[in-house]
């Protein structure tokens, strides 16, 4: 009987091996060759039938090239093929080279034997990873391909990098690395299967904890330091130092106007900046790009002479002015209020537009605050240098009300010069508590003028100056204390009555001289519009004002409020109703 190969072994020995008996008979025939098939197996060892398991690496050696595969002898009965893509130097691989494979698959369905070199290069790789390296060193790998969550890195087998392990701050794309040498940590070793994790993230971490440390103990103010531009904001730029990031803020970049940083720099750039400030305490840094240069704002005095006149070109317009650029890295603003001497400007616009060329008298400098005030009304001649001459006290004006307020009227005299009628200058007898009892805006009015403040660019006018003062000659000789006149009442208060003796004269009749009895409210007695005979207390041309008595002119008695004061003085009672239980008497002395 012709005896297999698995015959002539011990069968349980095989089954140890984890072979497959059908399996152990190929490996015994192909490693012994044709010719073995039909001797003595008995010698056979079977560590050769496990060397030549699928998956095992063989030594090999290359005995030609068929078109494009290598021919590898490994001492199985056929030789093996491996493509050329697994060769780094197929142009220039000779027969007779030594190759190390992994054997694939014994004989496929075409009876060919089946070999990888990149599998056996990998293994090897992998074995030499674990006898030289550990978990925390560092390694260096070339940046193979973009995968889901990371790249692989080429570190002698290839390498997992998580995406958010490639940077301190992730990457926006990956693609950057390939083809690149990747430094990196070893975070995990996976022997059983097989996987690498690394993190160069980490070992910048790291550096730049050391490169930090370094940076604060040797860096200082007025430095001059190189940076690397690593982030780029509305505010400012972030400049890497080496371990720590320093901010370079919009405002210190240039001596002049810029909208956005991204004017001056952007990502990547290498920059030469000044530390300003250094905080140790919170690890912050200030850095600036204009301070390299020396300021436009040195010596700006003698540049921009108070009250010399420059020309500039407007730069922006805000609400409150315009800003003209007069050279590089200086700008003054022309305030609304220094536009125009006789328009009231509500916005720059109205006068200015951006771009144009302008001249403007220089008003005041802030070196400390780096701002310049110009004028543009001051280049024309100020209207109220000529005022005073052009309207000397107690001239005659007209003009229309151009606002009304609490406390007076604006008339214009001519445009830009306003002149303010106090609601005490309006009328010798009235009591007005507010212009618009008399005007509204747009009316025209004739005026004297009173005063003039040059200086504050006020000039006071008044109406009732304009005529005769009526309490130091008319009333007087009209009203006398102890006469009975006829009035209307025009005004019922809870202290008393107001009485119209004529157009725009009034007097008071306190609530006490009502009647003789008490009373509670005037309008027990009297009623608005009512015409009322009444008796003339007393005439203060002081005060401008007239006290009146209604009950005293009813009756009989004909003395004054004088009269009866002296009786008052002297202890005596009044004859009748002169006095209620309140000392009425002396109540007519209420402001009118």
């Amino acid at each position: 009987m012709k005896m297999t190969a698995s015959h002539m072994v011990d069968h349980n020995l095989i089954a140890d091996l984890g072979i497959d008996m059908a399996e152990a008979d190929a490996l015994i025939l192909a490693a012994l060759g044709a010719e073995a098939a039909g001797g003595d197996l008995d010698a056979m060892n079977l560590t050769d039938v496990q060397a030549y398991k699928p998956g095992n690496i063989l030594k090999g050696r290359i005995v030609g090239k068929a078109g494009d595969d290598a021919v590898v002898d490994v001492g199985l009965k056929s030789e093996g093929l491996v493509h050329k893509s697994e060769f780094d130097d197929w142009d220039t691989l000779e027969s007779g080279s030594d190759v190390e494979v992994v054997l694939e698959e014994i004989e496929d369905e075409n009876g060919i034997v089946k070999l990888s070199k990149r599998k056996a290069d990998r293994i090897r790789g992998w074995e030499k990873v674990l006898e030289t390296h550990k978990e925390g060193d560092i390694v260096e790998g070339l940046g193979l391909r973009r995968i889901k969550g990371g790249i692989l890195v080429d570190i002698g087998v290839p390498a997992f990098l998580p995406a958010s392990q490639i940077d301190v701050r992730r990457p926006a794309d990956v693609s950057q690395f390939m083809g690149k040498i990747v430094r990196a940590e070893i975070l995990k070793i996976d022997e059983p299967r097989r996987n690498i994790v690394i993190s160069r993230r980490s070992l910048l971490e790291n550096e730049r904890s050391e490169a930090k440390e370094r940076l604060l103990n040797t860096i200082k103010q007025n430095d001059v330091v190189v940076g690397r531009v690593t982030n780029v904001a509305e505010f400012g730029a972030f400049i890497d130092l080496g371990g720590i990031d320093g901010l370079l803020h919009v405002t210190d970049m240039s001596w002049g106007r810029i909208k956005h940083p991204s004017e001056l720099c952007k990502v990547g750039d290498e920059i030469e900046v000044k530390v300003l400030r250094v905080d140790f305490d919170s690890e912050k840094i200030a850095l600036g790009l204009k301070q390299k240069e020396t300021s436009p704002w040195e010596n700006i005095e003698e540049r921009f002479p108070i009250k010399s006149r420059v020309t500039g070109r407007v730069v922006n317009l805000v609400s409150y002015g315009a800003f003209v650029h007069l050279e590089d890295g200086i700008e003054g603003l022309v305030h609304v209020s220094e536009m125009s001497w006789r328009k009231r400007i509500n916005h720059p616009s109205e006068v200015v537009q951006p771009n144009d060329e302008i001249e403007v008298i220089v008003l005041d400098i802030d070196k400390e605050k780096h701002e310049i005030s110009l004028g543009i009304k001051q280049v024309e001649g100020n209207p109220w240098e000529i005022v005073a001459e052009k309207y000397p006290i107690g001239t005659i004006v007209s003009g229309a009300v151009r606002n009304l307020t609490n406390y007076g009227a604006f008339v214009e005299i001519e445009p830009g010069i306003d002149g303010l009628l106090h609601v005490s200058d309006i009328s010798w007898t009235e009591k007005i508590a507010h212009p618009n009892e008399k005007y509204k805006k747009g009316d025209m009015t004739e005026c004297i003028v009173l005063e003039i403040d040059q200086e504050k660019q006020r000039i006071s006018l008044g109406i009732k100056q304009m005529h005769e003062d009526p309490w130091q000659t008319a009333i007087p000789q009209a009203y006398k204390p102890g006469m009975v006149v006829q009035g209307k009442v025009t005004k019922i208060t809870n202290f008393g009555v107001f009485v119209e003796l004529e157009d725009g004269l009034e007097g008071l009749l306190h609530i006490s001289e009502l009647a003789d009895r008490k009373v509670d409210s005037p309008q027990e007695i009297v009623k608005p519009d009512q015409e009322v005979d009444v008796k003339i207390l007393r005439v203060d041309l002081e005060e401008r004002k007239i006290g009146l008595s209604l009950k005293r002119a009813q009756g009989d008695d004909d003395s004054t409020e004088e009269d009866w004061m002296q009786h008052i003085d002297k202890g005596e009672s009044p004859s009748r109703g002169g006095m209620d239980d309140h000392g009425a008497l002396g109540t007519d002395k209420i402001d009118l």
